[in-house]
């Protein structure tokens, strides 16, 4: 009910999404989906690749942003107070004890915030630690810059194409936490790269120096 309700805002202000990759989602396993998160309008795009048994990760500050805090709480979502690490690192626990047992999918924006700066912002070490305890895959979604038909400040946005990528699992199957900064990095690398593709951007050089791959598994 929630996915059609919000779906149909895509018609009624002319947006529209080109996904590719989504068959990627739809294996019959648990794992960790990550995806960069610019505005509001990303939960008309979460609407359009949400697969199966997936449920969301985000901060409990949402939870009481009336009407979005409502159909979040009714889809699920598992909420986190970022203000106490004791209580945010029980959350994650329970959620990969239940990962693992119930088959789900668990959906997190690692940069931990909306960002609309036409980057991606650093990533925050909580699904990487998920994906290891759990021992399950790590999926990275890429939405397209919002740039051309959004203002973030003043919340107005025109018509527009909004394309998403599915890329390529990342399993995590031997890595222990030691192997959480390495396995961050390249999954940042991976989606700043495809970012600045499909939002036809230039990238800088040098941008991502320094950031090393996973060895092969």
């Amino acid at each position: 009910i929630i996915s059609w309700f919000v779906r149909s805002f895509k018609y009624l202000y002319g947006l529209r999404f080109e996904v590719h990759g989504l068959e990627k989602l739809e294996a019959d396993q648990p794992c960790v989906i990550i995806s960069n998160h610019q505005s509001i309008l990303d939960m008309m795009g979460l609407m359009e690749t949400l697969p199966k048994r997936c449920v969301q990760i985000a901060k409990r500050e949402l939870l009481f942003l009336g009407p979005v805090g409502l159909i979040m709480y009714l889809g699920g979502v598992f909420f986190i107070n970022r203000q106490h690490s004791s209580t945010a690192v029980t959350v994650m626990a329970e959620v990969g004890d239940r990962m693992v047992r119930e088959n789900l999918k668990v959906w997190i924006y690692p940069e931990g915030t909306r960002n609309s700066n036409g980057d991606l912002l650093p990533f925050k070490k909580g699904a990487f630690y998920l994906a290891i305890q759990a021992q399950v895959p790590i999926i990275p979604v890429v939405y397209s810059s919002f740039s051309s038909f959004y203002n973030p400040e003043t919340k107005l946005f025109t018509s527009g194409t909004i394309k998403v990528e599915v890329l390529d699992a990342i399993p995590t199957s031997g890595l222990t936490v030691a192997d959480v900064p390495r396995l961050m990095d390249t999954c940042h690398r991976d989606m700043r790269s495809t970012f600045f593709r499909v939002s036809k951007m230039p990238q800088e050089n040098g941008a991502s120096g320094g950031l090393q791959a996973l060895p092969a598994q």
